[in-house]
């Protein structure tokens, strides 16, 4: 990866519309889906912004598509000529939903295209190889590092050829996630609770195992107050079907759908998701599940919230995952702490009889075998 600096050939002028591509691409905030976030700005000759555009989501067109219909319809198909394309990702060599932009560049009688991130999508790149072949200036590799940090999960995803994996847990501060009679509700706060909610809202796949959903018959939807766009895919993994009468069996009346798993192998589940075009899983099922998880080697983020109470006995976080020594213990790098206080915002939580008290939310990666 490159730092985030100007390439050494790239122009200042090019270097400003790069940033300015960058603000586009983050134009309609978080944008949940199989394609990332992009920005292109046109320059004519002198560094003079021509036409701008952005990718609004997948089945919509590309951001050079975009600009380029701009700037057309602005100052007509001959002010293309001679002009450069600015943008925040490679330009796409395949045919999908729309065309490859790299062609559509081509044929625009573009001569120099500046990007920033290559693209990591093995189905997608090779945009800036064919450009350079047909002739045309490539810069590659500008601020890769702020083009990176407009699509975090979705790079992830395409390195790693699977849904990146977030494992959201609430316990106890001794590691229980209920107590031992099975009254398991209202462990951590009202806030902690409406927060685990924003997260599920930045997810596009929510999912449980079939136990889960027989203990608790879980709705697995993001409340109204964090909701900022679409609900995430239900999914369940397990071989026993769903009781008939339960909130994941009967869609509700926004249409959400649930994906049903008939496997016990994570990789099997997330292969399946992968091809739903799902890029993001939030893991929030019971011991079992997250242990096959570990097991794996699929957990990729932990979200924890702990809360101040202990309770001594009741289901553990995770279950099994083979350790026998603390030489074998899994360990992991902290991100990020974060105190989570107390909240008026969302009065239906506090009238649920939940605790109102702090609690502690930690953001954690399995840490890199050096």
């Amino acid at each position: 990866m490159t730092t985030a600096t100007a390439g050494p050939a790239a122009r200042p002028a090019e270097t400003d519309a790069l940033r300015r591509a960058m603000e586009l691409a983050a134009t309609d905030g978080l944008v949940l889906g199989p394609n990332p976030r992009v920005g292109c700005v046109l320059l004519d000759p002198d560094g003079v912004t021509i036409a701008e555009g952005y990718h609004r989501g997948a089945g919509t067109p590309h951001a050079e598509a975009v600009a380029l219909a701009n700037a057309r319809a602005a100052v007509g198909p001959d002010a293309l000529r001679g002009a450069t394309a600015v943008v925040t990702l490679e330009p796409c060599a395949h045919t999908g939903r729309t065309g490859p932009c790299a062609q559509a560049l081509l044929d625009a009688g573009i001569v120099r295209v500046v990007y920033a991130q290559p693209d990591p999508n093995p189905v997608a790149t090779g945009g800036g190889a064919l450009l350079r072949a047909a002739g045309v200036d490539v810069v590659a590799g500008v601020l890769e590092d702020e083009a990176r940090a407009l699509n975090p999960v979705w790079t992830r995803a395409m390195e790693l050829g699977r849904p990146v994996v977030t494992w959201k847990v609430a316990t106890s501060l001794d590691g229980r996630t209920g107590a031992a009679d099975g009254t398991s509700r209202w462990i951590t706060s009202a806030a902690s609770r409406a927060d685990a909610h924003r997260l599920r809202a930045a997810c596009d796949t929510v999912l449980v195992g079939t136990g889960t959903v027989a203990a608790d018959d879980p709705s697995l939807t993001v409340r109204d107050a964090a909701r900022t766009g679409p609900q995430p895919l239900r999914a369940v993994m397990g071989r026993r079907d769903l009781p008939p009468s339960s909130r994941l069996a009967v869609p509700p009346h926004d249409g959400t759908e649930t994906l049903h798993l008939r496997t016990h192998d994570p990789h099997e589940a997330l292969d399946a998701l992968w091809a739903a075009d799902r890029r993001h899983v939030l893991l929030e099922g019971g011991a079992t599940l997250a242990a096959a998880f570990w097991r794996a080697g699929l957990v990729d983020e932990v979200v924890a919230y702990v809360a101040p109470v202990l309770l001594g006995a009741g289901p553990d976080a995770v279950g099994d995952l083979g350790v026998t020594t603390i030489t074998g213990a899994v360990r992991l790098d902290v991100v990020d702490v974060m105190v989570v206080a107390p909240s008026t915002d969302h009065p239906a939580d506090q009238a649920d009889a939940g605790p109102d008290e702090t609690n502690v939310r930690l953001t954690l990666r399995p840490r890199k075998e050096s």
